[in-house]
């Protein structure tokens, strides 16, 4: 275990200026690299103790750059068009870069593929949210309107998202219901 000294915060981790024990590859391959922490060393516990203003007054100033960004992207809506079975099942599933590219050919330069989070993947049509973490303290919830047509996505996301994706789910179960009927 390696013990380091986090320059921002870290999800799951801790805050600047927090002395936390990770793995040695994490370490290693994660945040040492983008310079989000430094070794626990006692000279690298002296340096961070004399920059450590600078670096919350920095922290500070990206901050509040992100959240200008995150009130232009509050309540974006992105319409995706993908090629789907006759189920809605993708050919493929939407992935981080698929939302960045679909964010900057909206307008919205600020939103990188790192920065997309997807909890689980979307792999069929639909409506779905996604979050985009533009600072390790600032996130938005970004809907996609993901369809075989432009007309469809734009439809489903005319639509209140959350009763969207409950109705579809009801019809769906109410076709499959008379489906067995007629049987």
């Amino acid at each position: 275990m390696t013990e380091v000294i986090l320059l921002e915060r870290v999800e799951r981790l801790g805050q600047i200026g927090d002395v936390v024990t990770v793995r040695p590859g994490y370490a290693r391959n994660f945040l040492l690299p983008q310079k989000k922490a430094l070794r626990a060393t006692k000279e690298n516990m002296k340096q961070f103790e004399a920059q450590k203003a600078k670096i919350l007054a920095d922290n500070q100033a990206r901050r509040e750059a992100a959240g200008v960004d995150a009130s232009k992207l509050e309540g974006l809506k992105l319409t995706l068009v993908r090629s789907a079975g006759e189920s809605g099942q993708l050919y493929g599933s939407v992935t981080g870069r698929d939302v960045a590219e679909a964010a900057v050919a909206a307008g919205y330069e600020t939103v990188k593929r790192q920065a997309v989070i997807i909890e689980k993947p979307i792999k069929t049509t639909g409506v779905h949210q996604v979050r985009v973490s533009l600072h390790p303290e600032v996130s938005v919830i970004v809907t996609l309107g993901i369809a075989q047509t432009l007309d469809e996505a734009k439809a489903l996301l005319a639509k209140n998202a959350p009763k969207a994706e409950a109705a579809e789910e009801e019809a769906e179960v109410e076709a499959e219901t008379e489906e067995s009927t007629e049987a």
